[in-house]
């Protein structure tokens, strides 16, 4: 056998072993969230007035965006664009029918919100399974299913030359899909659970975080003024902050005196460099 064919067939075998061992996420489950992340590419496409192709440009980044940056970075051959002959076909179904029916997803609003984060948490789970089997560490794990959840939307923002929604203050959407990959990869690493159940547990938890952030309007925060922290924080928070602030005095102490020292230092030398000029001069 050649050596190219025999490459492409043991590539196809590993891959097909790796399909086989991953999270047993039904088909209909896995397009729906396709469908749900496609159909929100389009309506933003609507929003910035894109034409269609610009429509299905960004059901596709919004819908497999995310497993294409995992898949990227991992480089183990097993693309799931490419895998999965459903996927792009629906993605682009979905984008057509969206942009040109917009009604069918504007007026249930409630309805898509639902079924945005109940994506967002199957593509975490997704994600971190998938690393998991090409035997990563779980901080590894969690960084890909964040990658395979949010990535998506992060290409979308890119693509429109916007700040990316997860780097704004918001409620709790990037932290929800941190919180669903961690807790799958924590319950079937460290508690040895079922991995379908700890997929749909991690999915609950997603949903959890973001209606939690939402219910009672939690946002990211943007910055941290311990003055305005609660006085039970304060006394908690205190014995950890004032080590670290007198570090950072000590630490910046430092620095602005050897910045002083190595400035006089370039004076001097200049001094004895106009010296040396001026004593130069003389003789002549």
């Amino acid at each position: 056998m050649f050596p190219a064919v025999l490459a492409v067939t043991q590539s196809a075998a590993s891959a097909s072993v790796i399909a086989s061992e991953s999270v047993a996420i039904p088909l209909a489950f896995e397009l729906l969230a396709v469908v749900v992340a496609a159909a929100t590419g389009a309506l933003t496409a609507r929003e910035n007035k894109l034409d269609l192709v610009g429509a299905i440009g960004l059901a596709v980044l919004v819908s497999l965006g995310g497993g294409l940056i995992r898949d990227v970075i991992l480089q183990e051959g097993n693309v799931y664009i490419l895998r999965q002959p459903l996927a792009l076909p629906v993605a682009v179904a979905t984008a057509a029918a969206v942009f040109t029916f917009p009604v069918m997803v504007e007026k249930p609003d409630r309805l898509v919100a639902i079924l945005d984060i109940f994506s967002v948490g199957l593509f975490a789970v997704m994600g971190a399974d998938k690393t998991m089997l090409y035997g990563y560490p779980a901080i590894t794990c969690v960084m890909m299913g964040f990658f395979t959840a949010v990535g998506g939307g992060l290409l979308r923002d890119v693509c429109l030359a916007r700040v990316p929604y997860i780097f704004q203050r918001s409620n709790l959407y990037a932290i929800a899909a941190i919180a669903g990959a961690l807790t799958y990869i924590v319950l079937v690493q460290c508690l040895d659970i079922w991995n379908i159940a700890a997929a749909v547990i991690g999915v609950a938890v997603t949903m959890a975080v973001r209606w939690w952030s939402i219910r009672y309007n939690i946002m990211s925060p943007t910055e941290v003024d311990l003055h305005k922290l609660p006085e039970p924080v304060k006394k908690v928070a205190r014995p950890v902050v004032r080590p670290v602030r007198k570090a950072a005095q000590h630490v910046s102490t430092k620095t602005s005196q050897a910045a002083e020292q190595a400035r006089l230092r370039k004076i001097e030398r200049q001094h004895k460099r106009d010296r040396q000029r001026e004593t130069h001069r003389h003789r002549r």
